[in-house]
């Protein structure tokens, strides 16, 4: 949003990390990144409770 009035010349020329880009793999972003976390512990909880209340 602070960048919004600026073309795409003024943008790149203020970027700190010009073209150079930190990449991750997305298994190792899956392994740290607390969202995975709690969703794969969501997903677990929530077959859980469908077991025990549904009897399957």
């Amino acid at each position: 949003m602070v960048n919004a009035d600026q073309d795409d010349r003024e943008r790149a020329a203020r970027d700190p990390y010009g073209e150079e880009r930190i990449e991750v793999d997305e298994g190792q972003l899956r392994t740290v990144s607390p969202g995975a976390w709690l969703s794969r512990v969501s997903d677990r909880l929530g077959s859980s409770i469908d077991r025990l209340v549904w009897n399957r």
